[in-house]
């Protein structure tokens, strides 16, 4: 049986944990800021415990405390195990913790969320980049989880996830920002229409979530956006409208 420790049991953490351990797997949690009921994860108050015999330890547990969490964590693990970071971080930030993970001896997989969680939990497609990238695919595969190893490079995963943001968060923004005229000018429900009508099948449900999910996680998306611009400017690339999509997410999350 796969031992897999989630650290951050956050929505994102309890719902790819959970589905882990539905799928088969002894699922671990530790987070000493949430304290879950009627669940499948085992959720232990100390860090060591929690990590003990684990194959697989799943960083969750936000941007700003990325870095920290790798830095106690990663010397508590044997070489066996796989730290896998699941946190939307810059390239760089997941090159970091990949040297963290490798003066630690320990593999370490880049991993990039590329959907909602909460559209399918451990069942959402991930991809992988480090050391560690062919044994967390190996590791999580049976379980169910649709997950790919692009690069034995940590941050190459993270990459391709902010190219792709580059693309969704502009189409969000884009599409908010004609829904807003369009109801200024009241004709917004065929603005709608015609919107999910060129999307191709499940239009309309992707303008709905697009458009919800931009409101309800503008904050969040602020600094996905932020690492998606800085490594554009890495690659010498002008962005104005990831800069214009940028600054709608701050305005919204203000």
């Amino acid at each position: 049986m796969t031992v897999v420790t989630m650290i951050g049991l956050g929505e994102a953490g309890r719902l790819i944990g959970e589905g882990l351990a539905r799928a088969g797997a002894r699922v671990r949690g530790h987070d000493p800021f949430v304290s879950l009921s009627d669940t499948p994860i085992e959720q232990r108050s100390d860090l060591g415990d929690a990590l003990a015999g684990a194959d697989v330890v799943i960083s969750l547990v936000g941007p700003a405390a990325a870095e920290e969490v790798a830095a106690k964590v990663l010397p508590l693990l044997p070489a066996s195990a796989v730290y896998a970071d699941l946190n939307t971080l810059s390239p760089g930030e997941k090159g970091a913790i990949g040297v963290l993970a490798a003066d630690a001896g320990v593999r370490f997989a880049d991993v990039a969320v590329m959907a909602p969680v909460p559209r399918a939990g451990s069942r959402t497609p991930l991809l992988a980049a480090g050391s560690g990238a062919g044994a967390f695919v190996e590791a999580l595969s049976p379980l169910g989880t649709p997950v790919r190893a692009v690069s034995p490079e940590a941050g190459d995963a993270a990459a391709r996830k902010l190219l792709r943001s580059v693309f969704m968060k502009g189409l969000a923004a884009l599409i908010i920002e004609s829904l807003d005229a369009a109801g200024a000018a009241g004709a917004e429900e065929e603005i709608r229409d015609q919107i999910a009508a060129e999307l191709g099948g499940g239009g309309r449900d992707l303008v709905d979530r697009l458009v919800e999910g931009t409101h309800e996680h503008a904050g969040r998306r602020v600094h996905e956006m932020e690492a998606a611009a800085a490594y554009l400017d890495e690659l010498g690339v002008e962005h104005p409208v990831t800069g214009a999509t940028l600054a709608h997410l701050r305005r919204l999350s203000a």
